[in-house]
């Protein structure tokens, strides 16, 4: 008997839940993007895990004349899978319209935010040096708006004489075309490259 109360309750309340549901139908159509987006993050965080450890399985080098070769973007991921060798686990290319001066973002295993933007040269040294200007622009949003530990300005190319002191007086980190080469040939991550970089923000394992 109490079983069978059970299943009449059980029924009356499904059918009362489908009937709400139909009232409210927009309730479904909310569950369904949440959900959507749900399973659209987890796809991207195993489709960087499957990156990372593709990258360091690899041990993934560049020649520098490689990186010449590359279209901007492609430059930017190439800069992008440097980092996740390294162990920046959440490396993420973000350049593009609206990217605010940051075209990679990462952080390393010190726990330091690092904000890159990339000057891509096809012609290398032959190419337009980057200047103040570049460096101006990175610096005002690097910071402010992105949280930045480490503000780099990277490039395949060269930079201007007034570049160097500028970003030496703003804190700014500067990879040219002889860093870069050092750092894509695989042998130093990329902090133990430059100077001055700011202390872990959490200690070493």
């Amino acid at each position: 008997m109490a079983a069978g109360v059970v299943v009449v309750i059980g029924v009356s309340l499904v059918v009362a839940l489908m009937q709400w549901l139909l009232v409210h139908w927009w309730v479904l159509i909310l569950a369904g993007v949440l959900a959507g987006g749900a399973g659209t993050l987890w796809w991207q965080q195993q489709a960087q895990r499957r990156r990372w450890e593709a990258a360091r399985a690899q041990g993934l080098r560049f020649q520098v004349a490689q990186l010449d070769m590359l279209g901007h973007a492609e430059f930017e991921h190439a800069v992008r899978d440097l980092l996740l060798r390294d162990g920046c686990r959440d490396a993420l290319r973000t350049g593009g319209r609206g990217d605010k001066g940051a075209d990679v973002i990462a952080t390393d295993p010190a726990g330091r935010r690092w904000v890159i933007q990339c000057k891509h040269r096809r012609d290398g040294l032959a190419g337009a040096a980057i200047g103040t200007p570049d460096l101006q622009r990175l610096n005002g949003t690097a910071r402010p708006v992105h949280k930045a530990d480490v503000v780099v300005m990277l490039t395949n190319g060269r930079f201007t004489r007034d570049a160097v002191p500028f970003a030496g007086d703003q804190q700014m980190h500067l990879v040219d075309r002889h860093m870069l080469a050092r750092w894509a040939a695989g042998s130093w991550p990329l902090w133990e490259l430059l100077p001055k970089v700011p202390p872990p923000r959490r200690p070493a394992h």
